[in-house]
């Protein structure tokens, strides 16, 4: 009857009827039917059906499978078109995602994407997120439900590191003592105890690199002082101390992991081991962070993390007060470390057990076993579109509200979906993480036993960006602006939490709040509502949404009363979170400010927070310092190192993506 049909591509193929009695057939047999007979004389229907639209012209693929659609309804089998309407939605994502999949090819192999700034443009880097591209695809369009990926196609929220979804998950608080006083075995053969300062750092690089390959988040230790004191008590003298911490710092910035596409995210959390060989610790990896790289440059990694403490060392008198005080001269020419505050309201209850990593991660209650830092982390985590809640609101609170809850219960049955695929997962699939005992409880699983008793320790995050423009939606103005709109960020922000905790009740699992760390997903949200919604004036007007519940960057403010706005939040993200406030240089001849602005972020109740400046650093002459101009003015050259925290660990600028190099230039200082 048809000679030819028109393909998707343009391409005129040979015509085959017998394709449409194929597919009638299976969408046939998938609601229990089974007659063939049927499905003959139903394509026999389709063709004069297209016979009489078409008069003997061409059609297309599409028209084939609207007139199947319309034919199986009009005839009374409404179960087998829905079954075949089902079936060709599927083949439309499957197509979608392939086409899209080539696209995001292209383009990774003239520059890799932006979205981690640690990142780098390697020919590793480059089949790394090629690999990540086809894996995003695989899941949303084979392994997550239909409402699920959809709802992150659109913009709604966002899944974390898709690409990694059913393979591994997000970071973990190594317990770096047990290791090193054990050995470990990493897959060539047993590693045994050091004895020596010098060994032992080696050895907890190895640990952080192997950790790293298994895991696709960032990896901690959060007690390094008092886990690396034993072999320290060995060293000669101090110097012996000093060599070994700068070696660490050496490696940590120079050994890859990830297929060698980036060195391992890491983190140490020091200050509060008062023993003579836990200071020797906090003095010296201080001291070599504080020296810089072979040259002078800033380190990048690892994110120290100063544990503030009254008593321990806050205050005179303290025993390590004076390593306060080192670690606040640090901060002031090195960005870190950054500051966390045990005595912080939600940090008490948890005593000496409380440490963070990576950027804001923090991981501490467990209603699934002990509420520890070591052997623990996230799972992973999903993040809300804020802004557009608001602007489809239209100052309505009550529409806002209701749709915040709906959207909070769709992210946390995606988090429990990925839960459970990650609970399929076996030993062998991380065969350092979990083979060599780092998660909590799993030292006595065996290669193939599933992981599912050992990660209801994690936590899964329901994260969110952009409280200001929250607020501008539903009021006309930020938190910084209007003490009303600070009561109500305060008030939806403990709502999310609120939602949050009956998701732990929901699932007997660790649910917790995230401020989430928009890196590429400022610019993916913000550019997807301008879209929808048109430029908005103080919503979408920009090229970036503002990192979780801080005060817009551009907004002119004091330092004091930012901390102040923003302290509030913390207690409510106890999945993590981090304030930081901005000078116009390296504070290294005003550290009275900066121990001013440290404690007043203690006393407003925050978790995490640090201080920022611009660090650049010449290539050609090695001039440290703030270099306003695009050659250096000692030596002319315009390889100039740009040094700057991204959202709350630290990257050279180049890394940034475009999002991030707007806020970037929209960044204001703010007056102490």
């Amino acid at each position: 009857m048809f000679a030819k049909i028109l393909k998707r591509d343009g391409r005129e193929v040979h015509f085959d009827e017998a394709k449409i009695t194929e597919a009638i057939f299976k969408a046939a047999k998938a609601v229990g039917g089974a007659d063939k007979a049927m499905a003959i004389e139903l394509t026999l229907d389709v063709l004069r059906y297209l016979k009489q639209k078409y008069n003997g012209g061409l059609f297309g693929v599409e028209d084939v499978q609207d007139a199947v659609e319309k034919v199986l309804i009009e005839k009374g089998h409404a179960r087998t078109a829905k079954a075949y309407i089902i079936y060709r939605n599927q083949r439309t994502r499957i197509r979608d995602a392939k086409s899209d999949l080539m696209d995001a090819v292209a383009e990774i192999l003239v520059e890799t994407n932006r979205e981690n700034a640690n990142v780098s443009n390697s020919p590793s880097a480059k089949m790394l997120q090629i690999a990540s591209a086809a894996s995003k695809a695989y899941y949303l369009n084979r392994l997550i439900p239909e409402t699920m990926s959809i709802a992150h196609k659109r913009g709604d929220l966002h899944i974390h590191d898709l690409d990694f979804y059913g393979k591994t998950l997000t970071c973990i608080q190594i317990p770096l003592g047990r290791l090193l006083n054990s050995g470990f075995n990493n897959g060539h053969g047993f590693i045994r105890p050091p004895k020596r300062p010098a060994s032992a750092t080696a050895l907890a690089a190895i640990i952080l690199q192997s950790s790293q390959n298994d895991m696709h988040g960032g990896q901690s230790f959060g007690f390094f002082d008092r886990d690396m004191a034993p072999f320290v008590a060995n060293a000669a003298d101090e110097d012996e101390v000093f060599q070994a911490m700068e070696a660490l710092i050496y490696n940590l910035n120079s050994m890859h992991s990830r297929a060698g596409a980036q060195v391992p995210f890491s983190s140490l959390n020091i200050g509060t081991d008062t023993s003579p060989a836990g200071r020797m610790v906090i003095k010296n990896i201080l001291l070599a962070f504080e020296k810089g790289l072979g040259r002078g440059e800033n380190p990048i990694f690892p994110n120290i993390i100063f544990r503030v403490k009254e008593g321990v060392n806050l205050n005179p008198g303290d025993p390590n007060h004076d390593l306060f005080k080192l670690a606040i001269r640090v901060a002031a020419k090195r960005l870190n470390p950054t500051f966390s505050f045990m005595d912080s309201s939600f940090n008490t209850p948890f005593g000496d057990q409380v440490a963070y990593m990576g950027c804001r991660t923090r991981v501490m209650a467990n209603r699934r076993g002990p509420a520890v830092t070591d052997g623990r982390g996230n799972l992973s985590f999903t993040s809300i579109n804020l802004p557009r809640l608001a602007i489809k609101a239209e100052r309505n609170l009550m529409k806002f509200y209701q749709s915040l809850a709906d959207l909070i219960e769709l992210t946390a049955d995606q988090l429990h979906h990925r839960y459970r695929v990650q609970a399929g997962l076996k030993v062998k699939d991380m065969p350092f993480l979990m083979g060599q005992g780092l998660y909590l409880d799993s030292e006595n699983l065996r290669p193939c036993d599933y992981i599912e008793d050992v990660i209801r320790h994690g936590t899964l995050s329901v994260g969110f960006i952009g409280l200001a423009e929250t607020l501008i939606a539903l009021t006309g103005s930020h938190h910084g602006q209007s003490e009303e709109s600070q009561a109500l960020g305060e008030e939806i922000v403990a709502f999310m939490r609120n939602q949050i905790d009956k998701a732990c009740e929901r699932y007997d699992l660790n649910y917790t709040l995230l401020a989430t760390p928009a890196e590429g997903l400022s610019g993916r949200f913000i550019g997807m509502d301008r879209k929808e919604f048109g430029v908005i004036p103080g919503v979408t007007d920009k090229d970036y949404y503002t990192n979780s519940f801080h005060v817009p960057v551009s907004f002119p403010i004091s330092a004091f009363e930012k901390i102040r706005l923003e302290g509030v939040y913390h207690k409510y993200t106890n999945a993590g979170h981090i304030s930081y406030v901005e000078f116009d240089a390296p504070p290294v001849n005003n550290l009275s400010a900066v121990e001013d602005i440290i404690r007043h972020m203690k006393n407003c109740d925050m978790g995490l927070a640090a201080i920022n400046f611009p660090i650049d650093f010449c290539d050609s002459c090695g001039r440290l310092g703030v270099i306003d101009t695009d050659a250096c003015p000692s030596c002319g050259t315009t390889s100039i190192r740009r040094v700057r925290r991204i959202t709350g660990y630290l990257s050279t600028v180049d890394r940034f993506n475009d999002a991030k190099v707007s806020e970037l230039k929209h960044r204001i200082i703010h007056k102490v």
